[in-house]
């Protein structure tokens, strides 16, 4: 079987489709599939051991779309299935002109997320999918046309399963609830990672894209309460200006560091240097960085929105908090460092938490959903 991946980040890229679309790219060729990859890139991707196609960023938008769209029409020719993790519209668009099934994963609400980018709204994501705002009736108009007639909807979180159920278009029967898998690499000692970067005293480790979604003004606001703590951030984004004015503002220029993008095995180093992981979402599917963060036995202070609570238990394995309240957040922050019992015994139970989320069982979970969708 031939399978042409659609994605809308790659490496160097960070965040979860950009480590989840290499990953199935190299399962399906070990279980004996060829693979072909069409994704958006500002240069270049390294070459791999397969094709992987790419339309540049710096194009205008109409043209990027037309572009993304024939170039998925053609290697899906080549394909006997596709699946997809981004460019939904290219993706529906270009697979319906060739004639091939799409299996299309996704990781959040399209149109939410497009609201959010262009300053819509700020209601929570539940409250969204029931408003009758005209501004926003569009876009959900454009996310079901383009997710329509995928033969399956793989969804990490039921949370956003019983969302998309709702959605128009998309048949619940065809949702199928399959979380993100992790792999963690070998790694050396928390001390020398400690060391190597930089780590003295309390800190804090996010990993993502700094993105209107991940409220990371909230987690700066409650690092400023929270005197001695420092945060580090791994990841870049649209939010990276505010953010630094942010910074200035609080005067904790000392306590925080922009680390910018940072390869999946550096992000690995970070995450199993730090204290804890810190997560200040105002929503989330299946954040991929927490798995991360939790198998390499590092618990987690986040906001308990969507598929958070899928992953971590409060008291367990982490601290959840209420989304968007700044002083919430420093009180768990400033709870978890000034209690080194709590600490350890969070720590101790983090990598056992996400043991279910093995890769093997995942992927051939999916890789049978491909081999369905192309029969």
């Amino acid at each position: 079987m031939k399978v042409l991946i659609v994605t809308g980040i790659w490496p160097p890229d960070v965040g979860g489709p950009a480590s989840h679309a290499p990953e199935v790219a190299e399962f399906l060729r070990g279980r004996g599939h060829e693979v072909e990859v069409v994704t958006t890139a500002p240069a270049p991707p390294a070459p791999e051991e397969y094709p992987v196609r790419w339309i540049s960023r710096a194009q205008p938008v109409l043209l990027r779309y037309l572009r993304g769209a024939l170039l998925v029409r053609q290697a899906a020719r080549g394909a006997d299935v596709v699946y997809s993790t981004g460019m939904y519209g290219r993706t529906r668009v270009g697979s319906l002109l060739a004639g091939r099934r799409s299996v299309v994963k996704l990781t959040g609400d399209p149109a939410y997320e497009r609201a959010l980018r262009y300053g819509l709204t700020r209601l929570p994501i539940e409250t969204f999918q029931r408003s009758h705002d005209l501004r926003l009736a569009w876009l959900k108009v454009v996310r079901d046309l383009t997710l329509w007639g995928a033969h399956r909807y793989v969804i990490p979180s039921a949370s956003l399963g019983a969302l998309a159920d709702e959605w128009h278009l998309v048949r619940g029967d065809r949702i199928v609830v399959l979380p993100n898998p992790i792999s963690v690499p070998q790694l050396e000692t928390r001390d020398v990672l400690r060391t190597r970067h930089g780590f003295e005293g309390p800190t804090l480790v996010f990993a993502g894209r700094l993105s209107l979604q991940k409220s990371l003004d909230v987690a700066l606001r409650a690092v400023a309460a929270c005197d001695g703590v420092t945060l580090v951030l791994a990841g870049d984004g649209p939010e990276r200006p505010r953010l630094d004015a942010l910074v200035t503002e609080l005067g904790i220029g000392g306590r925080v560091r922009f680390l910018g993008a940072q390869p999946r095995t550096a992000v690995f180093d970070l995450l199993a240097a730090a204290d804890a992981e810190l997560l200040s979402s105002g929503w989330e599917n299946f954040p991929h960085s927490l798995v991360e963060g939790l198998a390499v036995g590092t618990p987690v202070i986040s906001t308990g929105v969507g598929g958070v609570g899928e992953i971590v238990t409060d008291g367990v394995n982490g601290l959840l908090v209420p989304p968007g309240d700044p002083e919430v957040l420093a009180a768990a922050i400033r709870r978890f460092f000034a209690d080194e019992a709590l600490q350890a015994r969070l720590r101790t139970a983090a990598p056992g938490s996400v043991a279910r989320f093995a890769p093997e069982p995942v992927y051939a979970r999916l890789e049978e959903l491909l081999v369905e969708a192309r029969r």
